[in-house]
């Protein structure tokens, strides 16, 4: 090898080895860049009026004659569901379910011959409607059927009326949007009191969404809420 080509040689490892250190020394300070993060959360929350009801008419019979007690059962539940189609309630959303009944002398446990009734039942007439504000006009005039002897059960947990809000998936994209803008917002502010520049995101988490009722006294207006995590880089 002539000294020339070792020079070229050895001109071009010094050339290729600079190059290497400055890309590695770039690549460092993109690592140290990467490395400095804020973390924040974006909120957002809205109310919607619930898009369905639920809601269970649960009553009670008790006899001494199981086939008098059917006969009970099957007029009531014809009260009141004349009651709620002369309501406006559409038939289509209401269903009489399947009566409980129940045997207190054939129980293995606390059977007793001396119960005034040996025959105790439950049925349950549920309305599911679309119709929200409709069947909430309806329910508070339902105990003028107690006139009649039927004997509502308001206090069993699964009496209770239900109010459903379905519309997630529409409200979803414009929720996660206002979320991430606040979290944007929050973001630009701690760079600008720590003297940085808000970089690019290095990861976020959407958060999960919760539905519940504004408050106690209206389960009818539903509370939609999701918190969203980013973490974005800062730069100087």
């Amino acid at each position: 090898m002539t000294k020339t080509a070792a020079a070229i040689i050895g001109a071009g490892l010094i050339i290729a080895l600079g190059l290497l250190g400055a890309q590695l020394t770039h690549a460092l300070i993109d690592f140290k860049r990467w490395d400095r993060v804020v973390t924040v959360k974006g909120l957002s929350e809205r109310e919607y009026p619930a898009d369905h009801i639920i809601w269970p008419i649960q009553f009670t019979e008790a006899s001494n004659d199981l086939p008098a007690l059917y006969t009970t059962l099957e007029s009531h539940s014809d009260t009141i569901k004349g009651f709620l189609l002369e309501h406006g309630i559409d038939d289509g959303a209401i269903t009489v379910n399947q009566p409980e009944i129940t045997d207190k002398l054939a129980q293995q446990y606390g059977g007793n011959s001396s119960v005034q009734f040996r025959y105790s039942a439950t049925q349950t007439i549920t309305v599911y409607s679309a119709n929200v504000e409709k069947v909430r006009s309806v329910m508070p005039s339902i105990t003028s059927l107690i006139k009649q002897g039927i004997v509502f059960s308001v206090q069993q947990y699964n009496a209770q009326t239900q109010y459903v809000f379905s519309r997630l998936n529409e409200v979803k994209p414009d929720m996660i949007e206002e979320a991430t803008v606040n979290a944007r917002e929050v973001a630009e502010k701690f760079a600008r009191d720590s003297q940085s520049q808000l970089g690019k995101i290095k990861h976020a988490n959407q958060g999960q969404f919760t539905i519940s009722a504004r408050d106690a006294h209206h389960p009818h207006i539903k509370k939609v809420r999701v918190v969203s995590t980013i973490a974005y880089t800062l730069v100087d």
